[in-house]
């Protein structure tokens, strides 16, 4: 059974102003199923929310921390959780 989660991923490194969002959220929607958004924080790091297939949320973290971005990742920081909804597909904030 592959019910829907949500994923909320922390990305640290050298991941703003390089398209890092616009990246994230061409791959999400490349593997199709999530909703959510890519967001700067005022840290440094990217925050990833989607929701979605199990599968396809562990997907998208596979990519964000072995994957082809642009930038530099230094490491992902992740929780699981139950989807709340309310998202109109996958966005950059």
């Amino acid at each position: 059974m592959n019910k829907n989660v949500r994923l909320t991923a922390w990305v640290r490194g050298h991941v703003q102003g390089v398209g890092f969002r616009w990246f994230t959220r061409a791959n999400a929607l490349a593997i199709g199923d999530l909703i959510g958004f890519a967001s700067n924080l005022a840290d440094g790091r990217v925050q990833v929310v989607a929701e979605g297939p199990r599968t396809h949320c562990e997907q998208l973290l596979d990519w964000l921390r072995d994957g082809d971005t642009p930038g530099r990742v230094d490491g992902v920081t992740e929780i699981w959780g139950v989807p709340r909804g309310g998202y109109d597909g996958f966005e950059m904030r």
